[in-house]
């Protein structure tokens, strides 16, 4: 608190108080004699000024005392014992130089010396008081700075966590069907190649990335439908009604994409019960991805790749939230759109 930019004003308004704090209780006597109000006031200020700035002092080497005192005792307690040595010798300082001004005699200086470290020791607590109130506001703050700056750490570490679950699983999945198909066509499996390339090349370019323009992820869904479609052929159709003027808002990486392969994972796609996934907008709000219901009948065991990836993520990016629909004919998701006033 010392060392405040305006601490000299500080200093005037509290000589200044002090004076006419004595006037209205003591007249002009502080010293023991009468004293014009001139000197006073000037004894008051340099007083308070002394206090002060040995405070500052202090302040500013209180972390070298503190260690060399001992750490059991707390700073501000510290701080407080040496402030009374400051206030002892201001005072007898003050007092010395206004019995010569006045020209009293030095035989009533413990007199005076006695009524000027009374002045002096309640100025000097009410100046700790303060301090105190301010070395507490202090750690609140910074407590609360430090508390704000785990959060969002732990928060980008459990998102960073969440968004690399998506590359290996999709990866994987990937691969085992280029294994399936790399002996069968030689065309059929060099653009499967190159459409995966570019699906994994989308994945990586927006690894680091919270949000991304719903343009860009259509065009993404592109690459990957296609390797859907090499995969299970007329056995599964996927249709996307989404209007230009919304591929400017914003969605989660690869979103879209988790929410078609949770579908797949969790239903049957055979040719004779063809599965059908469609994207399309609600609300002017939310995506939609619905698909009609027919759940194996032996349920793979979980990822935590899927819905409960996204929602996580979302937790971290929007306030609004997955709205999951489930009924005997369909499965349907809603998405969050995100626009850009929102960011």
């Amino acid at each position: 608190m010392f060392k405040l930019k305006y601490r000299y004003l500080f200093v005037v308004l509290l000589g200044t108080y002090s004076y006419l704090n004595i006037m209205f209780t003591e007249g002009f006597r502080l010293f023991g004699f009468e004293l014009p109000w001139y000197y006073l006031l000037t004894a008051l200020l340099i007083s308070v000024l002394l206090i002060w700035e040995g405070n500052r002092f202090i302040e500013s080497k209180l972390d070298f005392l503190h260690r060399s005192i001992g750490k059991k005792l707390h700073p501000l307690i510290v701080f407080f014992i040496l402030s009374l040595v400051v206030v002892v010798f201001s005072t007898l300082l003050m007092v010395y130089i206004m019995q010569f001004l006045m020209r009293e005699p030095f035989d009533t200086l413990m007199l005076h010396l006695k009524l000027a470290l009374g002045f002096g020791f309640r100025v000097n607590l009410f100046l700790n008081c303060l301090n105190a109130i301010y070395y507490f506001m202090t750690e609140v703050k910074k407590t609360q700075i430090e508390a704000e700056l785990l959060k969002k750490k732990t928060i980008e570490a459990q998102f960073e966590a969440l968004r690399n679950q998506i590359n290996p699983h999709f990866l994987f999945n990937s691969l085992n069907v280029l294994a399936s198909l790399v002996y069968k066509d030689a065309d059929t499996s060099s653009e499967f190649i190159s459409q995966l390339s570019k699906v994994y090349r989308y994945l990586l370019y927006h690894q680091e990335k919270k949000i991304v323009e719903l343009r860009d992820e259509l065009d993404f869904l592109k690459s990957y439908i296609y390797l859907l479609t090499i995969r299970f052929k007329d056995n599964l159709s996927i249709s996307i009604d989404i209007p230009s003027k919304y591929h400017g808002h914003y969605v989660a990486p690869a979103s879209l994409q988790l929410l078609i392969e949770n579908a797949i994972k969790h239903n049957v796609v055979s040719s004779k019960k063809p599965l059908q996934i469609h994207l399309s907008i609600i609300d002017n709000k939310f995506i939609i991805v619905e698909n009609n219901l027919q759940e194996k009948p032996v349920k793979e065991p979980s990822t935590s790749v899927g819905l409960q990836n996204i929602s996580l993520r979302y937790q971290f990016i929007s306030n609004e939230q997955l709205i999951v629909h489930k009924s005997e004919q369909s499965f349907s998701v809603r998405l969050p759109l995100i626009a850009l006033a929102d960011i």
